[in-house]
C-alpha cells in the first residue's frame, strides 16, 4: 500500500511473511513523485522496492498500513486550508508594517503621557507633529513624514487603521507593495505640504494661533487611499454600517469628499484638520490622473500640428492651382 505527498513518501512491501516500510524521504536522490502521472508514479514505486530491498539500512519493519514520514503545514488539497488559521493572507506587507509602526508610536506616546509631565507630551507632539511654524521657520522638514505616525487617542488610531485596512489591502494587491508605499507616503507628505501652504497663505507672518498647533494622524494619507479605491474600484459595493444598505465605492468617496469640504468651511473649528484630508485626496487624484492630463496635452499638441500642416498644404495648392512645379525634373504619374 502506498501514499504520496509533496514532502514524504512511504510504502509497504511484503517480503515473505514480513512487511517492510520504505521511507522515500531517506533517499537523497528522490524525485518529486507527486508531480508525475499515475503510471509513472507506479513504475517509480516498483523501482524503489527493487532497489531498497538490497539495502537493509533503508528498510525498517512496520505494519502493512499507510504511513506518513513527515507532514508539512500545507494542506494536501489546494481547496482546503487545514486546521490552522493563517493571518498572513488578511494583511498585506505594507498595510501590516504601517499598522505596526503607528501602534508602536502610539504606545510610545502613551508611555510619555503616563510617566512624564504634560510638557513632555506637548514637546513630543511639537517636535514630531506637523507644525507650520517649525517647518517654515526652522526647517523641520521631517515633520512632513513623522506626523503620519502620531495619533491623539486610541480611537483616532483604530479608525484610521481600519480605514487603511478596508480600502488599502486590495490596492496593495493590485499595485504591489513598493508602489503602495510610494503612493501612501506621497499622499501623506503632499497633504502635509498643502496644510503648511494654506496656513502660510492665511497667516503670512506666522503669528496666529493655528500656525503653531501640531497636526497629527495618518488621515491625509488615508484619504489618498480612499480616493484611489474610488478610482480603481468605482463599482464595488460598500456596506454602510450599521445601515443594511450598500452603495458603490465611487458614491462613498464622492460623499466623503463633499462632507470634508463643507466641514472645512466651518470657521468655529472642531480640532480636525479637514484641509489635510482634502489635501491628501487632491494629491492622490492628481497623481493617479497625471497620465490623463499628459495624454490630453500631447493629443492637443499633435492635433494643432496636423491642423497647421493642413493649412499650409491648402495654401500651397491654392497658390499653384493644382499644377506641378515648372522647374522640376519630377513627373506626375496619373
Amino acid at each position: 500500500m502506498i501514499w504520496c505527498d509533496d514532502l514524504a513518501l512511504s510504502m509497504s512491501i511484503r517480503d515473505g511473511s514480513r512487511f517492510w516500510r520504505i521511507d522515500a524521504a531517506k533517499v537523497t536522490s528522490q524525485k518529486r513523485l507527486a508531480q508525475l502521472p499515475i503510471s509513472e508514479q507506479t513504475e517509480s514505486y516498483r523501482h524503489f522496492a527493487r532497489v531498497y530491498t538490497q539495502h537493509g539500512n533503508l528498510l525498517t519493519p512496520g505494519p502493512a498500513a499507510l504511513t506518513l514520514a513527515r507532514m508539512g503545514s500545507r494542506s494536501r488539497y489546494p481547496g482546503s486550508f487545514g486546521s490552522r488559521i493563517s493571518w498572513g493572507g488578511m494583511l498585506t506587507p505594507a498595510i501590516r508594517n504601517i499598522i505596526i509602526a503607528c501602534t508602536c508610536v502610539f504606545f510610545l506616546q502613551t508611555i510619555v503621557k503616563l510617566l512624564f509631565p504634560p510638557e513632555y507630551t506637548a514637546l513630543f507632539n511639537h517636535y514630531f507633529g506637523l507644525v507650520p511654524w517649525y517647518v517654515t521657520r526652522r526647517l523641520f522638514v521631517w515633520q512632513l513624514a513623522t506626523y503620519l505616525f502620531l495619533h491623539a487617542t486610541i480611537w483616532h488610531l483604530v479608525f484610521n487603521m481600519l480605514f487603511l485596512y478596508f480600502f488599502g489591502v486590495d490596492l496593495e494587491r493590485t499595485w504591489g507593495t513598493r508602489r503602495f508605499y510610494q503612493y501612501y507616503f506621497l499622499t501623506g507628505i503632499g497633504a502635509g505640504c498643502i496644510n503648511v501652504l494654506i496656513k502660510a497663505i492665511l497667516d503670512p507672518r506666522g503669528t496666529g494661533f493655528s500656525f503653531a498647533i501640531p497636526t497629527i494622524g495618518a488621515s491625509g494619507a488615508i484619504y489618498g487611499v480612499l480616493i484611489a479605491a474610488g478610482i480603481m474600484f468605482p463599482d464595488r459595493q460598500v456596506w454602510l454600517f450599521p445601515f443594511p444598505i450598500s452603495i458603490p465605492m465611487k458614491l462613498l468617496v464622492a460623499g466623503s469628499i463633499i462632507i470634508e469640504f463643507f466641514l472645512s468651511l466651518d470657521l468655529g473649528g472642531d480640532n480636525v484638520s479637514h484641509i489635510t484630508h482634502l489635501g491628501g485626496a487632491l494629491v492622490g487624484y492628481l497623481y493617479l490622473r497625471r497620465g490623463l492630463f499628459l495624454y490630453r496635452f500631447r493629443n492637443d499638441y499633435l492635433d494643432w500640428k496636423r491642423r497647421r500642416a493642413r493649412r499650409k498644404f491648402e495654401v500651397y495648392m491654392r497658390d499653384h492651382k493644382n499644377e506641378p512645379p515648372r522647374n522640376s525634373d519630377d513627373r506626375w504619374v496619373n
